[in-house]
């Protein structure tokens, strides 16, 4: 290390009255201290952020707080997932006030599944929490997280007992869409628990090995088990900007968690088929007995279009749920990787 370094570090210190000897003492261990934070941190805070700019510098005067008070070497893993705005410009600059940032920069917006995954990927901690940068998982959880995790927990997650600031249909849309999944799914998905999580070092490891590229995320950490825990908290409404989920979007994710997990809708078209069949011979053998015995002639034109728009109709949706299985395996079968880094700052 160069004597300006060493001076650097010396100063950091706040040792300019101690004698040499406990200068020296001191300045090592500012120096074992940082590159222990670079090199080996016990915790990583993996951070997906797009679009995020107006929110970074709040949420970090609220997480290096709660970091600092931890009294464990850490690092802030955050993960540009191709915003459209500021966002790297002003992460870059808060990287030259806190040494404990990293910036993980997508290529282009992959998505938060995606840009998760990368996260966990690159960072380095013996336990690794998954946070928003919006401030609706509260940072101050994170010391119950790493309690729960000293504990003998692999698995630590944030279980809302709140969703302030969300649209009700939204909060409608999530609990139909846990049920519905929790049932028809192998995995089941706790309702109110989101990405907002600790995992130790041998769960991300564990999660590092799933090969595939179509990821939802929320059935993949439940999917991997280990012993887990749940902290309660309350979700505060964001603190600045807007959700970049919409409507459209959201259905999308619903449609990848179901096929993810199930091959129930596949199923059931078989089943719907096969009771379809059943009722259409039932109706033709009591069309032609009526013909045959009674000689009642079944005129039925309206009737018939009525029949065959409605088989129509199912088709299509046989066709369209099918089309989903084999568009997720098309997507598989290319092996892309799930994400670009375009550079790490």
């Amino acid at each position: 290390m160069d004597k300006i370094r060493l001076i650097d570090v010396y100063r950091r210190t706040n040792l300019y009255k101690c004698n040499r000897y406990h200068c020296i003492i001191d300045v090592k261990h500012s120096i074992w201290k940082e590159n222990r934070n670079v090199a080996n941190p016990e915790i990583s805070i993996v951070c997906p952020a797009y679009n995020e700019e107006e929110g970074i510098g709040l949420f970090l005067e609220k997480l290096i707080p709660v970091m600092e008070g931890l009294g464990r070497t850490y690092e802030i893993v955050f993960v540009n997932d191709g915003s459209r705005d500021h966002t790297l410009e002003v992460l870059r600059q808060e990287k030259k006030k806190y040494a404990h940032i990293r910036i993980i920069n997508l290529s282009r917006n992959f998505g938060k599944e995606a840009a998760l995954t990368a996260g966990l990927e690159y960072a380095r901690g013996d336990a690794v929490v998954a946070i928003d940068t919006d401030l609706q998982h509260p940072p101050e959880v994170i010391t119950e997280f790493v309690q729960k995790w000293e504990e003998g927990y692999d698995v630590v997650v944030g279980k809302r007992l709140s969703r302030t600031g969300e649209h009700p249909l939204k909060k409608l849309a999530a609990r139909l869409f846990y049920t519905l999944h929790n049932k028809i799914s192998d995995i089941e998905i706790p309702a109110d628990i989101g990405d907002f999580r600790l995992m130790s070092r041998k769960v991300v490891d564990a999660l590092k090995l799933l090969p595939e590229n179509q990821r939802f995320m929320k059935g993949v950490f439940a999917w991997v088990g280990f012993k887990t825990a749940v902290v309660e908290y309350y979700q505060e409404e964001r603190a600045s900007g807007t959700s970049s989920f919409n409507g459209w979007k959201l259905w999308n994710f619903a449609l990848d968690g179901i096929t993810s997990f199930s091959t129930v809708p596949l199923r059931v078209w078989l089943y719907l088929g096969f009771v379809i069949a059943t009722i259409s011979f039932v109706f033709g053998l009591w069309i032609a007995v009526k013909t045959i015995i009674f000689g009642v002639e079944t005129p039925g034109y309206a009737s018939t279009m009525v029949m065959i728009l409605f088989l129509g109709g199912i088709q299509l949706m046989g066709i369209g749920i099918l089309g989903e299985y084999i568009g997720r395996l098309y997507k598989e079968a290319k092996r892309r990787p799930v994400y670009i880094v375009e550079g790490e700052y």
